[in-house]
């Protein structure tokens, strides 16, 4: 396994991450869980992300209680705060009371006094961003985090924070979480170079585009049974973005390419990732073993020049940023 700076900063992460959307969020019963996460620790794995909001808090149990017998040193753990954890008008966002509240929640769920990296789940465009960046600093010299981040936050949103922090001789954000596969360039027009400007280390999430980088969907053959695009309650982003048969296609190019290199299509799609040396870490899901494995050996692969430059024809950037879904 290969470590990284968590950008310009000192902790090191593992160049694979285990997130616990899926993996323990909703749809692996608890012993494959367990399993999972002892083998990704076990594979040199010492990221692990996860969120309140996840099973609002059964995640963050679960990933507690699945990395106690493992030192508390030997391993970043990263969670996030901003989605909605009850009804209440106070029980979202990004307020100093939310926040501060969500920390302490949290923190009880995993079974910890501190979190290595607490991001920003979204932007909060109703709470003065003053008010949050003071909230993460007092957080920190409080000892209850040790570094905190943002995730799906604008270059301006990013620039902004920096700016203040700058200003007022505050802990900076230290790391991006963005949403980033060879199917979603956009953070390489702004955000990544306005982050590598200000030190800010990208950890990306959804490296396969929901599955669908995995080569397994073939255009006009029915879906695989047991896939997530076959999975309703979780193939809405999938179905709308990214399941078209001219994607499709290029995937199966992709597919190609990645057997003449004699490694996973999947595979391949991360490694490319990891050729970027603002990624500090490419967070990945799995709901079974074999895809742990998979992601894991994705960390050796390295990608030629040639192969890369035929991926990116493949796959371009747009040249009009969507909404982020």
């Amino acid at each position: 396994m290969e470590y990284r700076q968590l950008g310009r900063w000192g902790v090191r992460v593992s160049v694979i991450g285990l997130g616990s959307y899926l993996t323990i969020g909703h749809h692996v019963d608890t012993e494959e869980g367990r399993r999972i996460i002892e083998r990704a620790y076990e594979g040199g794995v010492n990221f692990f992300d996860t969120a309140n909001a996840y099973n609002l808090g059964e995640a963050e149990k679960a990933l507690g209680q699945y990395l106690k017998p493992f030192g508390r040193s030997s391993f970043v753990l990263a969670s996030k705060v901003f989605a909605p954890m009850g009804k209440g008008p106070n029980d979202r966002g990004l307020s100093r009371k939310h926040v501060f509240e969500q920390c302490d929640a949290s923190l009880k769920r995993l079974g910890t006094d501190y979190m290595d990296l607490y991001q920003c789940h979204r932007y909060d465009a109703q709470t003065p961003l003053e008010e949050t960046i003071h909230a993460m600093d007092d957080l920190i010299h409080q000892g209850k985090i040790l570094y905190w981040g943002v995730s799906e936050w604008t270059a301006l949103q990013i620039g902004d924070a920096c700016t203040y922090c700058e200003r007022w001789g505050l802990n900076l954000p230290v790391s991006n979480q963005p949403r980033y596969s060879l199917l979603w360039r956009y953070p390489e027009k702004e955000v990544f170079p306005l982050c590598q400007a200000k030190g800010l280390g990208q950890v990306v999430f959804s490296p396969l585009a929901h599955g669908v980088l995995s080569g397994k969907y073939i255009p006009g053959a029915p879906i695989p049974e047991g896939t997530r695009a076959a999975d309703a309650s979780q193939n809405e982003i999938m179905m709308n973005l990214y399941f078209k048969e001219e994607i499709l296609s290029r995937v199966q190019e992709m597919k190609r390419l990645a057997g003449e290199m004699s490694v996973a299509t999947a595979q391949l799609a991360v490694a490319w990732i990891l050729r970027r040396s603002t990624v500090s870490s490419v967070i990945t899901g799995a709901t079974r073993l074999e895809q742990l494995d998979d992601n894991l050996k994705a960390a050796e692969i390295k990608v030629p020049d040639e192969v890369a430059a035929r991926m990116e024809e493949l796959f371009p950037v747009p040249d009009q940023q969507l909404a982020a879904p």
